[in-house]
């Protein structure tokens, strides 16, 4: 049986804040560190151990992968970073905290914001410091590549196809695969495997810190998948 595993970070100091934070790049809380290292301890105990991971560019996704590999003693297995599977960007919401955010423009629209399918949050405007054009690690991409703002449906159209041209490849090449993401990104990911409906994606929901392990049949379809630790 081939193995995925799925990790978002762990907390980030916005996570704790309750703030937007998209492609902002927020460092680890105290305790995300804790999670990524319980994490670590958890598949250590569970005998995982991984050929080659992924991740994003921002900081709290490349240090708690940091932190897992060198818990697991895998520090020296290659890692692939990509701006692919950075966090769906928020726009202008980013930086804002979600429960003012709500105040202002009602629950309804945030859950919309924050978890509908298709429905992309205000966008930033080219000028605003916060837009990706103005940070060294996207100078080579193309301006179309560059979001002020994104939805769900966004996110999975930027992630997918890496994930059929890169991480696909190296299962069925027969690699131990970690993706060490976001919670958005994951989502993207889980709905494809999942074959989730647009209208039930809504209900998905990534914890900080949990690796979530698919189990994948010889045409690399998922089996079964579930958060180690809580499986039966």
């Amino acid at each position: 049986m081939n193995r995925l595993v799925l990790l978002r970070h762990g907390e980030s100091i916005w996570n704790l804040e309750n703030r937007f934070t998209g492609w902002t790049d927020i460092g680890l809380s105290d305790n995300g560190v804790r999670e990524a290292t319980r994490s670590a301890e958890l598949m250590l105990r569970e005998n995982y151990s991984f050929d080659l991971a992924y991740t994003s560019v921002l900081k709290r996704a490349i240090k708690t992968l940091w932190i897992v590999l060198e818990k697991m003693d895998l520090m020296w297995i290659p890692v692939n970073k990509n701006w692919r599977l950075n966090e769906r960007h928020y726009g202008a919401l980013q930086g804002l905290n979600k429960a003012e955010t709500a105040d202002r423009y009602g629950p309804a629209q945030v859950e919309l914001w924050r978890r509908g399918f298709s429905i992309r949050p205000p966008a930033l405007t080219p000028d605003d410091d916060r837009f990706p054009r103005k940070d060294p690690r996207y100078a080579d991409l193309q301006p179309d590549e560059i979001p002020l703002t994104e939805s769900l449906q966004d996110t999975v159209e930027r992630f997918i196809p890496y994930w059929h041209q890169v991480i696909l490849p190296s299962l069925r090449n027969g690699k131990r695969v970690l993706i060490v993401a976001h919670g958005n990104s994951l989502r993207g990911l889980a709905k494809h495997l999942d074959a989730i409906a647009d209208d039930q994606i809504v209900k998905l929901e990534i914890p900080t810190g949990i690796p979530l392990v698919y189990e994948l049949g010889d045409d690399l379809k998922p089996v079964r998948n579930f958060y180690l630790g809580t499986r039966s």
